[in-house]
């Protein structure tokens, strides 16, 4: 070897190791960044046959799409898994405590003691005070699940803000990143950004990734819509301010094109968007409607009928608040929407406002507010103490099936306690459901996320193994620039 090339490999080795070393403190310095993929040199012979070092950006595209589409299914089901926990938690947790299910059933308990002794006014006062737990059950929740659809409303218009921000900022890094890949520069840490961005973007809405001529990058939604392509693409939403069983939610509108809903307990949705919504349009809603069925069938249930059978029926034990004179009650297994919130005890049987529970065992039901026992309705003519013929017929219709409508996705034949019961079931299912396919969902983005890590990621073992490689590369070239110099002095030393 010549001088001139020992010095030359020396030079090169200086030159390598010092663009290694930057990269191995570079690397140290993101140990713990989990949006920073590693650097790595990597060798190469340039057009002249010399040895070219480049610091590149390990990277795994497989790896990163899957991450992508995992953090899309997990962030959903995680949404969707606390919407349907705090509806739970409006029917007493876990034991349903507070559920329309079981104050019915007590209801129908303490309806049966007062039928075997229909002379005890307590009794009476029981059963009216159990109907007074059943229709604020039903009343308390339907205004509650409402009062959270709007709030999902803001939660949506919020997640929207976001996603144009980073919709934005991820704008800024692809632009950055084209001009830099055009012009040869170094872009690894735009590359860095852009792809944290997407992970953020992921929770958000699923988004399906597709790169162009100079790393320029075009997103999709999953199900296809146009998200980014050279910029973000206009999104819509419009929030309502209150919602009731009537209320539609606005669409989300990207690109032109409405936004799809998650379906099943093991949602299909990609984000927590498609979550949001379908929590705000299906699972809500569904419930609602089971409700609504619920406070039907009880009103059906104690309708006061004319004992001639010429009159149409009227209110009961319970009435609703639009109810007035005149007006025909709800056809059987026919849904009215918003019923839950409006059912309420018929206040001529409340002792506190001057009703009478006693009259329940007697029948009728007088429209003009002058007394529960108007002549055409009243089954008990005599005045018996003891006449328990109306209780034990409505004790009976506890175990009568009847029809419901078939949008609550539940049987639409069953007694009532069955019907409230189902629609525990139904949540409780949901619940189920999610919660088993929040632990798969999150343990599979646990596991692509680690393999991303140990693929792209830093570890300080390595990079210490690195650094003592370094080290002695860095020593064997000051051993052929000593040894070159040494040579140097001694030929100047001959000719001098």
């Amino acid at each position: 070897m010549s001088l001139a090339s020992a010095i030359n490999t020396a030079q090169t080795i200086f030159s390598n190791t010092g663009l290694q070393s930057s990269a191995l403190a570079q690397n140290i310095a993101n140990a713990s960044n989990p949006d920073y993929s590693r650097r790595v040199g990597t060798l190469s012979i340039d057009s002249a046959g010399g040895q070219k070092l480049t610091i590149e950006r390990s990277y795994d595209n497989g790896l990163v799409k899957q991450t992508m589409y995992s953090t899309a299914d997990a962030e959903a089901q995680s949404t969707l898994q606390d919407k349907l926990q705090n509806i739970q938690s409006l029917l007493g947790g876990n034991s349903f405590a507070t559920s329309p299910s079981t104050y019915i059933a007590t209801l129908r308990d303490n309806l049966q003691a007062y039928a075997t002794k229909p002379n005890e006014s307590t009794l009476a006062s029981t059963v009216v005070s159990s109907a007074i737990d059943v229709a604020n059950s039903l009343n308390q929740i339907s205004s509650s699940i409402q009062t959270m659809r709007a709030e999902i409303d803001q939660e949506i218009d919020h997640a929207v803000t976001e996603l144009e921000g980073l919709l934005k900022q991820f704008g800024d890094a692809n632009s950055a990143i084209k001009a830099g890949t055009a012009l040869g520069k170094d872009v690894n840490n735009e590359m860095d950004v852009r792809e944290g961005l997407l992970k953020k973007i992921s929770e958000i809405v699923g988004v399906r990734s597709f790169t162009r001529a100079d790393n320029d990058m075009v997103l999709y939604t999953s199900d296809g819509t146009m998200l980014f392509d050279s910029g973000p693409r206009d999104i819509m939403f419009v929030p309502n301010a209150s919602y009731d069983a009537s209320v539609n939610g606005n669409p989300l509108i990207i690109d032109g094109q409405a936004m799809s809903i998650g379906e099943n307990g093991n949602t299909t949705a990609k984000g927590s968007l498609q979550a949001l919504l379908q929590v705000r349009d299906s699972v809500i809603p569904t419930y609602q409607s089971q409700l609504d069925e619920t406070a039907r069938g009880l009103v059906e249930m104690f309708a006061q009928q004319d004992q001639a059978g010429l009159l149409d029926d009227i209110p009961g034990l319970f009435s609703y608040q639009s109810y007035a004179a005149g007006d025909t009650l709800p056809a059987t297994g026919t849904l009215v929407k918003g019923l839950s919130a409006e059912i309420m005890v018929n206040p001529n049987l409340i002792k506190s406002l001057g009703g009478d529970p006693t009259l329940l065992r007697d029948g009728g039901y007088d429209v003009n507010g002058l007394g529960i026992a108007s002549a055409d309705y009243l089954a008990n003519t005599d005045g018996d103490a003891g006449f328990s013929t109306l209780l034990d017929g409505i004790v009976a219709s506890f175990q009568t099936d009847r029809d419901f409508d078939d949008a609550t996705l539940l049987d639409t034949r069953a007694t009532i306690g069955d019907f409230a019961t189902s629609s525990v079931g139904w949540l409780s299912q949901l619940i189920s459901e999610s919660a088993a396919a929040n632990e798969t969902k999150a343990a599979q983005l646990s596991r692509v996320s680690e393999a991303l890590s140990n693929t792209t990621g830093v570890s300080l073992d390595e990079e210490m193994s690195l650094m003592l490689d370094l080290e002695q590369s860095y020593k064997a070239s000051s051993k052929l620039v000593a040894a070159a110099d040494e040579m140097i002095q001694s030929l100047l030393s001959i000719v001098g």
